[in-house]
């Protein structure tokens, strides 16, 4: 009886996420009356500022992915193993962007680097990008951390830094050769949801006037029927693929580390 209510359960959570998903899909497929074809995805794809914007927003992803990299990784390492007093507080701070709205964010930025004030970001295009870059870093910053915290657990941090250093390696060698990679798999998997966010994400890039993915999905869906409806499922595409993705980096891992 247990085992039939749990599939029940079951059955019901994917019937509740799927059949949204799938007549989404079948509308999308319906943009010729009286039958199914792909003529909304081909319209999309089509469309020039499909490429540019999804283009720009792959290299936001990934321009946010390395600042983060850069910056949790050293980060989470030295409160592991010189402040573990201050985890809680680091903890804290990194949770902060899950209950500050993204809108306050990016007005706070707006009203600090506007070209009246003491540093005009949003005065050219390289300063706006890197008011974006920062966005982006704040919002995935809860899951890069956490993801990183993890993979810290499951390595002996002190052991691993005091080997490297009675071998003469520095700070930067300790990190960059030896912690990162027993990390890589936590990495990859915040690296893959930073990319799902950033692809995804509207607020930030609409009021800084970039050119991305999320404001160009919206545009589509005031203006059409059919196009948003296979944006739409084009992106749940790529946030699949890149949780695909982490589990195909975590089995590899798994079995490396079986053979060695």
């Amino acid at each position: 009886m247990k085992k039939l209510a749990a599939w029940a359960i079951l059955l019901l959570g994917m019937a509740y996420f799927i059949l949204p998903l799938l007549g989404m899909t079948e509308f999308s497929l319906s943009m010729k009356r009286g039958e199914y074809s792909a003529e909304a995805y081909r319209v999309v794809l089509a469309d020039p500022r499909f490429a540019q914007t999804f283009v720009y927003s792959l290299g936001m992803a990934l321009a946010t992915i390395v600042f983060s990299v850069l910056l949790v990784v050293p980060t989470a390492f030295w409160v592991r193993l010189k402040l573990p007093h201050l985890r809680p507080y680091v903890e804290f701070v990194t949770l902060l962007p899950l209950v500050i709205p993204a809108i306050v964010i990016v007005f706070g930025y707006i009203r600090l680097y506007n070209t009246s004030s003491w540093l005009p970001l949003t005065g050219t295009v390289f300063g706006t990008n890197l008011l974006l870059l920062l966005g982006y870093a704040t919002l995935a910053l809860p899951y890069m951390y956490r993801a990183v915290d993890t993979g810290l657990r499951t390595i002996d941090v002190a052991t691993l830094t005091e080997a490297a250093q009675s071998l003469g390696a520095g700070w930067p060698t300790i990190i960059g050769r030896v912690i990162l990679p027993n990390v890589m798999v936590a990495v990859m998997s915040g690296a893959f949801v930073t990319l799902a966010i950033v692809i995804g994400e509207f607020t930030m890039a609409a009021l800084l006037n970039r050119p991305a993915f999320g404001p160009y999905l919206q545009l589509m869906g005031a203006n059409r029927a059919y196009e948003p409806n296979a944006l739409a499922v084009i992106s749940f595409v790529i946030t699949w693929a890149c949780m695909g993705l982490i589990q195909l980096v975590s089995r590899f891992s798994k079995f490396d580390k079986a053979r060695a």
